[in-house]
C-alpha cells in the first residue's frame, strides 16, 4: 500500500480552506490552546511566523513560546472558545472569547478577533489579535470544562468542530 505522508513540518488541513477544513483548523488551534502548553502550541506557527497580539509585535516561534509562557503564569484557569467569522484561499478569520483569573481571583473575559494567514504546508505563518479584556464576577463565567490529559473536555457547551 502506498502511503503518502505529509513533509517535515506540514500541518494538515491545506489551504486553500472550505467551510470543513477551516472548521477544523480552528478547532485544532482551540484545542491546542486550551492546553496551555507553550511548546505544542507553537509548533502550529512557521518558524518565522509574525504575530501581532494586542501592542506587542512578536517574531518566531521561541518568542511565541516566551510569550504564551508569561501569558499564562498571568492567566490562571485558562480556556478558550474560537468561532469561525470567514475564510478564503489561505486565510481564516475568527472570533473567540476567553475566561481567565488573576493572581488575585479577579476573573475577565477577554473577547478578540483573529486573522490567520497560512503557508502552503498548513502552518500559520501571521497571526494579527486585537483583544479586550472585560472584569466579570466568578458568578458570570460561562466556560467550565475538566481537562483529561491533552483533551479538553468541555461540560456545558460543544466544541469546536468540523460540521
Amino acid at each position: 500500500m502506498n502511503q503518502t505522508k505529509s513533509p517535515p513540518e506540514a500541518r494538515p488541513p491545506f489551504p486553500p480552506f472550505t467551510h470543513e477544513t477551516a472548521l477544523a483548523k480552528i478547532a485544532a488551534a482551540e484545542n491546542a490552546w486550551n492546553t496551555r502548553d507553550p511548546q505544542k502550541v507553537s509548533l502550529a506557527y512557521t518558524p518565522d511566523c509574525e504575530w501581532r497580539n494586542r501592542d506587542q509585535f512578536i517574531h518566531g516561534r521561541q518568542e511565541i513560546q516566551n510569550f504564551l509562557s508569561a501569558k499564562w503564569a498571568k492567566e490562571h484557569d485558562y480556556r478558550l472558545r474560537k468561532h469561525l467569522w470567514c475564510f478564503s484561499g489561505n486565510r481564516i478569520a475568527v472570533t473567540f472569547e476567553y475566561e481567565w483569573h488573576d493572581q488575585d481571583g479577579q476573573w475577565y473575559r477577554s473577547h478578540g478577533n483573529e486573522n490567520w494567514e497560512f503557508a502552503p504546508n498548513g502552518l500559520m505563518r501571521r497571526r494579527v489579535a486585537s483583544i479586550n479584556d472585560q472584569p466579570i464576577a466568578a458568578s458570570e463565567r460561562k466556560f467550565y470544562w475538566q481537562r483529561d490529559g491533552e483533551t479538553v473536555v468541555p461540560t456545558n457547551q460543544p466544541p469546536a468542530k468540523a460540521a
